[in-house]
């Protein structure tokens, strides 16, 4: 089974996608754990990313995409995965299309956590206070959700218009929301 998890920021995805991971017993890919870790080895896509990222660029579709191809090439990916963070905009989805095409892999569902802004943004002044990340003060919360809305809320009409995009509540239990998430794609198989 192969699944992408789409929401904004605080939405829960990435404590869903492993908790899903472990039910379907696939592996979890995230986006920013697959790029520290190319940097941390001092990978030749680390290093190219890392030339970016030092100048407080993006990261570019090409080099992203390459990452992405590099990582599902690899034994453990071909069971099944969920892409986490990844893809962001139409043109790294319709790039992400060709690698899975090329690797015979089905996109089963888009998981697209939802919730309340306000809830959100409240959840991460939350996680901010007890984790200490420096990316969940109220300014910066505020502008990551601006992003998602203007970058990667595309994406939703994206996948709707490819059939296999999945709206959940991420509102509720954490076995409330993975519950919710099991069901709709028992029911959409």
């Amino acid at each position: 089974m192969n699944l992408i998890f789409l929401g904004p920021p605080g939405v829960g995805k990435g404590t869903q996608a492993k908790h899903i991971c472990e039910y379907y017993n696939i592996l979890h890919l995230s986006t920013g754990d697959i790029l520290r870790n190319e940097i941390k080895n001092a990978s030749k896509i680390g290093l190219t990313a890392k030339s970016f990222i030092d100048k407080g660029a993006l990261v570019p579709d090409n080099v992203l995409l390459d990452l992405i191809d590099a990582r599902l090439n690899k034994h453990d990916a071909q069971s099944g995965y969920i892409l986490d963070g990844f893809p962001r905009t139409i043109a790294q989805a319709e790039g992400l299309n060709n690698l899975m095409s090329e690797k015979s892999h089905h996109l089963d569902a888009v998981i697209s956590l939802t919730a309340d802004e306000e809830e959100l943004i409240n959840r991460l002044i939350k996680r901010g206070k007890d984790s200490g990340r420096s990316d969940d003060t109220p300014t910066i919360i505020k502008q990551r959700q601006k992003v998602y809305w203007e970058q990667t809320s595309p994406l939703i009409d994206y996948y709707i218009k490819k059939n296999v995009l999945l709206e959940i509540d991420g509102l509720g239990t954490v076995p409330e929301i993975r519950d919710r998430i099991v069901l709709a794609i028992s029911s959409n198989a």
